[in-house]
């Protein structure tokens, strides 16, 4: 809740639905709860007395928020929809708790929303494949600057004059967004101004670059992009289905001058743990991304906040918090789900409760239906209202169940608008957890429906299920991974059956590192590797130290070790959070022969000098050479000075023979009578 209580008006909207203010002051503690009967209408007054009131004032009814904005002005006015998502309901009567959960919800405050701009001065490329391409051009030419692209065979009459441009082509590759889409395009000509009974074209060349605002493609051909409809300023119609290309004309239409689109996700660069000297570690993130807006880019990845469509996949599978998804951030939501589920049972809530977790744009509309036509949300459903559903991670789960909820169900599409690999892949985190802990039976799971009849069936089968013990209140605070571990910890310890370990499946984004000792150099490659500090070393002796709280499990350390020694063991430790640093190999140090300083490994040292001795030219015969080995930084470079030695000198060379050497010896084998050679 705000620092100051708020004001709560709530309306049974002309008796349509039941009030239980009395369950909705317990729940919302603090608060000064109205209740009436026709607000909109006849006691619009009472509206304006509290809005004027100079507390933070709730509405339960977003209906008429248009209204009640413009008579609020300047007031600080927020709205909760109570109608269909409890009013209207065959449970009504016992929606009093489910009622004061959503006001108190919908009095966390979320932050505001980062914008990106998109500008578009309305330059179009129409795509098609004959005259409906022409028919839609004209249908733009007068709002929009259009070109016309005929995909081959391109059999289309001349027009009688040329309003816009009408090309040929095939386009080969597309890239870009609103405002800024660049497109090449193989067998590209320009039409014959001679072409009488059909266009004729010119020689054809690939490789045209054509750059435009917007696309809107009526080719019947596969799309242009991935996730086609998510991206922003390419416009996509079946040339079979007319009234889907005259929408598509009428959306053209209007995308002309400058667009705010939210910055859904909010990247760290240095805690990505994408690569470290060009070997790859986490590539999570780029396996998910339907849009194609994320892209390596040397240690860390770039996310093009112009192409990203905000399915925050991406933010749910970041293992280090790097990507974290900013509609609302993680804390955020958590926040609300305190609220939501604290209320609730403050408000008397018996049955134990289920989060609906849904979008606005498929879930809200199936939640109206089942209100106005069906049996409505059962009293116990609570509806969570998210940007995307596919941006929920393992820590809004663990959130969820350690503050009291039994059950959560994801509400999804039929046929989801792009791949949902990634919230499965939550899912099947946050599985094992649970069962781990002691939650039986299905816990989470998803109602993949464009049926709200489908929807209440779903819901209504959940059945009753064991909630946590004791409910967790913790309050959640900082960046996306740190609020994750904070919730999986306080779920441990509301879990019925809390444990100390539970094994995760490949790919967790926890575990620990284990090593074979007896093939360990120690040459601590891992430890420059390692993105997140796990693996680190002791400077005052040799040691390979690793903290597990830290690990994210992406594999640097192991695809970096020269003896491939380093495998990993995905599990969640509860302990590792107050768990110092264990060590994994120790060894003692070589002591300079010199100086008597401990430094490097006592095996490695001596295993490098037995392969040097004798071996190497640069060792042979010079005991004192090899003793350089044996010593420390300092004194070494004090030996090789005293010594006048060159490391880089190579054996003498032999001297170059002249005509003189080959006379002299001639004369003395002369003198000693031998025969010449």
């Amino acid at each position: 809740m705000a620092d100051r209580p708020p004001n709560i008006l709530i309306c049974s909207c002309e008796d349509t639905m039941p009030l239980d203010g009395s369950a909705v002051r317990q729940g919302c503690r603090g608060a000064e709860v109205s209740t009436a009967r026709q607000l909109c209408r006849a006691e619009l007054e009472k509206f304006r007395a509290a809005a004027a009131g100079g507390a933070p004032l709730i509405v339960g009814c977003t209906q008429e928020t248009p209204l009640f904005s413009e008579v609020a002005g300047s007031a600080d006015v927020t709205y909760a929809n109570i109608r269909e998502t409890a009013g209207w309901s065959k449970d009504a009567h016992a929606a009093g708790p489910k009622m004061a959960a959503l006001l108190a919800a919908a009095a966390e405050p979320a932050p505001e929303v980062p914008f990106v701009s998109l500008n578009s001065e309305g330059v179009i490329l129409i795509y098609g494949r004959d005259e409906q391409a022409i028919e839609a051009g004209n249908l733009l030419k007068d709002h929009l600057d259009v070109t016309v692209m005929i995909t081959p065979p391109a059999e289309v009459a001349p027009p009688r004059v040329t309003d816009f441009p009408v090309v040929k082509g095939s386009i080969r590759l597309a890239k870009g967004y609103l405002g800024a889409f660049e497109l090449t395009v193989d067998g590209y000509a320009l039409p014959v101004p001679s072409s009488r009974g059909a266009l004729n074209f010119a020689a054809a060349r690939d490789g045209a670059v054509s750059r435009c605002d917007l696309v809107l493609d009526i080719s019947g051909g596969a799309p242009l992009f991935t996730a086609s409809d998510l991206r922003d300023g390419y416009l996509r119609a079946d040339p079979g289905d007319p009234t889907a290309v005259v929408k598509a004309v009428l959306k053209a239409r209007d995308l002309v001058g400058s667009f705010d689109k939210p910055r859904y996700i909010a990247f760290t660069d240095d805690l990505c743990a994408h690569s470290r000297s060009q070997i790859v570690g986490c590539t999570r993130c780029l396996d998910l991304c339907p849009a194609g807006a994320i892209a390596p880019a040397g240690d860390h990845v770039v996310i093009d906040a112009y192409v990203c469509a905000g399915c925050g996949q991406c933010a749910a599978v970041c293992p280090t918090g790097a990507a974290a998804y900013a509609l609302p951030p993680a804390d955020v939501l958590l926040r609300k789900l305190r609220a939501l589920l604290t209320a609730y049972r403050d408000a008397g809530g018996r049955e134990p409760p289920t989060v609906l977790v849904h979008d606005d744009a498929h879930g809200a509309p199936l939640i109206d239906a089942l209100a106005r036509f069906g049996d409505g949300l059962p009293a116990n459903v609570l509806p969570v209202a998210v940007n995307e559903v596919t941006q929920i991670g393992l820590e809004a789960i663990a959130a969820a169940f350690a503050y009291g909820v039994a059950s959560v169900r994801l509400l999804l599409r039929a046929k989801p608008r792009h791949d949902v690999t990634g919230l499965r892949r939550t899912l099947a985190l946050g599985e094992p957890i649970l069962a781990g802990l002691g939650f039986g039976g299905t816990r989470v799971a998803t109602v993949e429906t464009d049926d709200p009849d489908t929807l209440a069936d779903a819901l209504r089968a959940i059945g009753s299920l064991e909630v946590a013990p004791c409910p967790a209140s913790f309050l959640p605070v900082g960046a996306k991974r740190d609020v994750m571990r904070l919730a999986l910890r306080e779920l441990q310890r509301a879990a019925p059956m809390p444990v100390d370990v539970i094994a995760l499946p490949a790919g967790a984004p926890f575990g620990a590192v284990e090593i074979n000792v007896e093939g360990c150099t120690l040459c601590l490659a891992c430890v420059s590797a390692c993105p997140t500090g796990a693996l680190s070393d002791n400077p005052e002796r040799p040691q390979l130290r690793f903290a597990e709280d830290a690990c994210v499990q992406c594999g640097l350390c192991k695809a970096t070790c020269p003896e491939k020694v380093i495998t990993l063991r995905p599990q969640l430790d509860f302990r590792a959070a107050t768990a110092s640093a264990r060590v994994l190999k120790e060894e003692e140090p070589f002591h300079c022969i010199r100086c008597n300083k401990p430094f490097g490994v006592k095996s490695t040292i001596e295993r490098v000098a037995a392969k040097l001795e004798g071996k190497h030219w640069m060792f042979q015969n010079s005991a004192q050479r090899l003793d350089v080995i044996k010593m420390c930084e300092d004194c070494r470079v004090m030996a090789i000075t005293e010594q006048e030695f060159d490391p880089y000198a190579a054996p003498p060379r032999p001297k170059a023979r002249t005509t003189e050497d080959y006379l002299r010896e001639r004369e003395e084998q002369e003198r000693a009578g031998k025969p010449e050679t």
